[in-house]
């Protein structure tokens, strides 16, 4: 063990009965616990909302979607193929993880005497519902027979209610086209994803892809578009320009970050949010242990003068207060890891803050913790801090042996 840590040491344990220290270093260590638990907590709670936002959208729409290259802009779309062989060698790519076919068409919903404008989207077995599966509220997923075609759609709970529909009521479908043509289905199920107010819950109808085939005289491999999903959505735009270099001229993809700009946008500027409660609780504990390292350096005047006396060089002493300092921050970051971590596991296992789904398209508060986050948040905050305290270290080099010992 060394000089500098033998005494550190020593002086840690004296401390404790100090009545000038030992409360400003509590307060620092509180500090520093109050500012690492927030911390954690706020970068749980912002990552846990963008994921859970972004799990939604991406769930109506994959990650990239193939669609004709051409200038319409309605929901009217000029068909392709799902059968071409671009499409083996996409799903051959690196990185992604799942290739379906959807066909969509616009039309009005009458139930009763309520109407509502809908997009019919059309689904086939080689769909991946699990999305839609696990926002499920009521019934189950329309059942999609081998031949012929089926007659059951799902709506939103949103759709619903504006309808007044539940599982097991027919409804009729308008789709807009010359001339127009009528569909009658039946509820078989309702979903709530809880983008009611957006264009996805109110918008959207699930139903048999065939429909829409049938409706626009399209062959069998004829559809809208080909969604494929990724393993990792931090690669999205990259994997964009590979699928887009892979796909006939023709064709055109987009990534469901270029297809909904605003939306994404909004996302990211939460983190905006995350790096002022950082940089706030930061302040804070460097405030909270440049103080504390004052006072014990005051405190500790006339040992310093002593130690100087000795022989120790001032480069010793301040490697002294230094750990000092750096076993404070540690004692604070451990608490605040307990307490941060612990809030965190809490409200994932019990959901005890709720929020209003209306307004924030969550029910509870959502949580979503990565080690890796909070191995760099302890690591930033304690490099951090012990490297601001290295000025009012410099104090000890300003103390003179003969001046401090001339008044013992």
């Amino acid at each position: 063990m060394s000089t500098s840590a033998f005494i550190a040491r020593r002086l840690l344990r004296s401390d404790a009965g100090s009545r000038l220290s030992t409360p400003i270093v509590r307060i620092a260590i509180a500090g520093i616990a109050i500012g690492i638990s927030v911390m954690i907590v706020a970068i749980a709670i912002v990552t846990g909302f963008q994921q859970e936002i972004r799990a939604k959208v991406i769930g109506f729409g994959s990650h990239i979607q193939i669609s004709k290259y051409d200038t319409n802009r309605s929901f009217e779309s000029t068909p392709i193929s799902n059968t071409d062989s671009y499409l083996k060698e996409v799903g051959q790519l690196s990185g992604v993880q799942h290739i379906q076919s959807f066909a969509i068409k616009a039309g009005i919903v009458k139930a009763g005497d309520a109407i509502e404008g809908v997009v019919y989207k059309g689904i086939g077995k080689d769909y991946e519902s699990t999305f839609f599966q696990s926002h499920l509220k009521e019934g189950k997923m329309p059942v999609l027979p081998d031949s012929g075609r089926s007659n059951e759609v799902l709506i939103s709970k949103t759709q619903a209610q504006l309808l007044h529909l539940k599982v097991g009521d027919g409804l009729l479908m308008y789709f807009v086209q010359d001339p127009p043509k009528a569909r009658k289905f039946t509820v078989s199920g309702i979903y709530d994803t809880g983008l009611g107010d957006n264009d996805f819950d109110k918008l959207y109808v699930i139903g048999d892809i065939r429909v829409v085939q049938q409706l626009n005289k399209w062959s069998p491999d004829q559809v809208s578009g080909i969604e494929i999903q990724l393993e990792d959505f931090s690669k999205m735009d990259e994997m964009e320009q590979v699928v887009y270099q892979t796909i006939p001229n023709d064709l055109d993809a987009k990534s469901i970050r270029t297809r909904y700009p605003q939306l994404f946008s909004w996302l990211d500027l939460m983190d905006t949010n995350v790096y002022i409660i950082i940089a706030l609780m930061m302040i804070v504990g460097i405030i909270n242990m440049v103080t504390s390292l004052l006072i014990m350096i005051l405190e500790r005047t006339q040992l310093i003068g002593i130690l100087k006396a000795l022989g120790a060089d001032n480069r010793l002493v301040i490697s002294l207060f230094l750990r000092q300092a750096a076993t404070l921050i540690g004692r604070g970051l451990l608490i605040g890891n307990v307490l941060g971590i612990g809030l965190c596991l809490l409200q994932l296992k019990t959901g005890m803050i709720t929020l209003n789904q209306e307004t924030y398209y969550l029910s509870v508060v959502p949580i979503q913790l990565h080690v890796s986050d909070i191995l760099l948040l302890n690591a930033a905050t304690f490099g951090i801090c012990l490297v601001s305290l290295m000025l009012p270290a410099l104090l000890v080099t300003r103390i003179s042996p003969s001046r401090v010992m001339r008044f013992d």
